[in-house]
């Protein structure tokens, strides 16, 4: 039998982020997106520990909104991401605003966007 992921909706909050299972009563807390990943997978094992169920990270899925995620990562500029993934930037503004929600598809391919840019930045090497 498969093992279908375990939804975790991440929130923004004023000391950094907090996280709740969407199936599942475990919560947490953390101030930065990969320690709030941490502390969701080590919830979620703590969760699962009497069932001999060990949770991995590709088991967990976290998800943020545009607007959550554009408010935290401030340095990223909407408008260029929205141009650069052929999205319309007004579109892409009303998704960043939250007055619209993007579908799966759109936010799949903004996600493979920004996932893409993530790439090319960890490779950029500077001369001194």
């Amino acid at each position: 039998m498969k093992k279908s992921k375990i939804i975790a909706i991440v929130e923004r909050t004023d000391t950094g982020f907090s996280a709740f299972a969407e199936d599942y009563a475990v919560y947490t807390t953390g101030k930065s997106f990969t320690e709030i990943q941490k502390n969701m997978l080590s919830a979620l094992n703590f969760y699962f520990e009497d069932e001999n169920r060990k949770i991995t990270e590709k088991e967990m899925h976290l998800q943020i909104d545009l607007k959550q995620f554009f408010q935290y990562y401030k340095v990223l500029n909407a408008k260029f991401l929205a141009k650069r993934i052929g999205i319309h930037p007004t579109l892409f503004s009303q998704y960043v605003q939250g007055r619209k929600k993007p579908s799966s598809k759109q936010s799949e391919k903004i996600f493979n966007g920004i996932k893409e840019i993530g790439k090319e930045l960890s490779e950029i090497r500077f001369t001194a």
